[in-house]
């Protein structure tokens, strides 16, 4: 058994190792322009596909990494905030399409908007703060009372379980961790053969982003999974995950960190607010935006000047936040962390947001077309 200072290292070594990712993540974001509804707007508006392939490589890297180490014994999806016997299918589903209208009323999801923030734009700090409280209110304020009397109570049964793997198992009387490995290969399979397909090449640093974020994702799941696993707890004598406001093991995600990021900043001193996994993530990523945007000599201050585009990214990040809760992630905690599990609660909750954006895409454009 591990003593409480060998425990205390280990989960400053999960953070430090965690924190130093995601500045990787945050350059490769900001160098590459990586956005989930840059993605989709290149591809509705323009019928661009390139950055649309560029978070489809993400999410096949992810999902493959994941399907590894789950194979191997690892990790396993049961550990995840992802394994539950109901399904809020539609708290996940109508989540998503509040945050995916939220990030095109706020141009860009949470991920964007850190990598903006550290870029010098400081409407991407409006959406933020807008976006931190309404996500606290919808995890433990009014709208949390409302949200689990309410949407949360409709639920559907998962049968096998909560995740692809386990439907495969079941189907097909396959092994579980073989399952595990099957699931992920051919739907990372489906992914690879969609990017790659056509005759016309892919720049190269599409390719080594998408690939990077991806790789990232896996590691943060092994440095939650595995580094900052404790079988034994010397004080409780149960298992723990280090370092993660869950309980259990994280990735990448935005929208309830950075909700605890303001609880932190306002709440400090009552003692009982620590540091997370998802927390040093958030500040990993911006400290990388940061350094990114000052080496490329593109960092510079930027501001509203209409009060209409001010109420816009008040709206967009109040509905992120609150939709990122009931969707139990954000474009990255569910479109990259959530889906590398093959979560089905993921795919509703990226299927939701997805329809959301364009659903709000379509509107933006018919609004400006009116006013021509």
């Amino acid at each position: 058994m591990i003593t409480l200072e060998q425990l205390q290292l280990q989960t400053y070594t999960v953070l430090g190792l965690t924190f130093l990712l995601a500045t990787a993540a945050g350059v490769l974001f900001h160098r590459s322009h990586f956005c989930t509804m840059g993605a989709i707007s290149d591809w509705v508006i323009m019928g661009d596909k390139t950055r649309a392939k560029q978070w489809g490589l993400a999410m096949a890297v992810a999902v493959l990494g994941f399907g590894l180490m789950a194979w191997r014994g690892w990790v396993s999806p049961l550990n995840t905030i992802y394994a539950s016997s109901q399904l809020m299918w539609l708290s996940l589903l109508w989540g998503g399409v509040l945050f995916g209208v939220g990030m095109v009323l706020g141009s860009g999801c949470a991920s964007k908007s850190l990598i903006r923030l550290g870029g010098g734009n400081l409407k991407s700090l409006v959406v933020l703060m807008a976006m931190g409280i309404s996500a606290l209110a919808t995890l433990r304020g009014l709208t949390a009372v409302w949200r689990v009397n309410s949407i949360d109570q409709v639920t559907v049964g998962t049968g096998p379980g909560p995740f692809v793997g386990q439907w495969l198992a079941a189907g097909t009387g396959t092994a579980l961790p073989l399952a595990w490995l099957i699931a992920a290969c051919v739907f990372s399979g489906l992914l690879f053969l969609w990017v790659f397909k056509d005759r016309q090449p892919i720049a190269r640093s599409i390719i080594v982003s998408g690939a990077g974020i991806g790789a990232i994702v896996v590691a943060l799941w092994w440095v939650s999974g595995v580094m900052g696993f404790v079988p034994e707890h010397p004080e409780t004598l149960e298992s723990v995950f280090l370092a993660t406001s869950s309980g259990r093991m994280e990735s990448m995600s935005f929208t309830a960190p950075v909700a605890y990021w303001w609880d932190a900043f306002m709440y400090f001193s009552d003692g009982s607010k620590r540091l997370t996994l998802g927390m040093a993530v958030v500040a990993g990523l911006l400290l990388g935006a940061f350094c990114s945007a000052l080496l490329q000599g593109t960092f510079r201050w930027e501001g509203f000047t209409q009060t209409s585009d001010l109420g816009m990214h008040l709206l967009g990040g109040s509905l992120m936040g609150m939709g990122g809760v009931m969707a139990m992630g954000c474009t990255v905690g569910q479109g990259l962390s959530g889906l590398s599990t093959l979560s089905l609660g993921s795919f509703i909750a990226v299927l939701g947001t997805a329809l959301g954006a364009v659903l709000a895409l379509q509107w933006q454009l018919h609004r400006a077309e009116s006013s021509l």
